[in-house]
């Protein structure tokens, strides 16, 4: 993970968090600089912009100490609540044809970048491979799941159990798996 948010990697994203980037197509941003409580939304690459059916948004979080859904913690559910208000108000006063209930909010694992960042989506969307099972987990069950969870503000999503679908395309799969699979191949063969 150090790696996979190393050598610039975030770059692009801290330069949109901090405004010098992307500015014109920033549809919320809280103010910079709030404790670590703020987060810059805007349209991901893959959406038209135009057909509200097919909506996908961003939200990139200010805080740079939690990297994916495993450095979520109880501590954390008021912020998760807060921001996730302020995203669906904001996306709704953006785009006046749109209601609550119509967005999807979710966050994947393994993220393809690790720092925190919000896909939001209209729940007429086709689930693609964005939105597929093993890879998108909902906000709203994540908070559920650390509402749930018994000890204290630490306990938190570093100890469930998640089951994840892994490309052969990811580093995951071509640093670990796959040289896995050609070793038991290679003992397959030899034996």
């Amino acid at each position: 993970m150090k790696r996979q948010r190393g050598n610039g990697r975030l770059t692009w994203m801290h330069n949109i968090l901090n405004g010098t980037a992307e500015t014109k197509d920033v549809i919320y941003r809280t103010p910079i600089g709030q404790n670590g409580e703020g987060f810059v939304l805007l349209p991901d690459l893959n959406w038209d912009r135009k057909t509200l059916e097919n909506l996908h948004l961003l939200a990139l979080v200010e805080r740079d100490d939690i990297w994916s859904v495993r450095d979520l913690k109880k501590l954390h559910l008021d912020w998760l609540r807060g921001m996730k208000k302020k995203i669906v108000d904001a996306v709704v006063r953006t785009y006046p044809g749109l209601e609550e209930d119509q967005l999807k909010l979710y966050v994947h694992y393994h993220p393809t970048y690790y720092h925190l960042h919000i896909h939001v989506v209209h729940a007429a969307l086709e689930a693609g491979m964005s939105q597929a099972v093993g890879k998108a987990i909902g906000v709203e069950s994540i908070m559920s799941q650390l509402e749930a969870m018994e000890g204290g503000d630490q306990t938190g999503m570093d100890s469930v159990t998640l089951t994840y679908t892994v490309g052969e395309a990811s580093d995951l799969w071509k640093e670990v798996y796959e040289p896995l699979r050609e070793l038991n191949g290679s003992s397959h063969r030899s034996g």
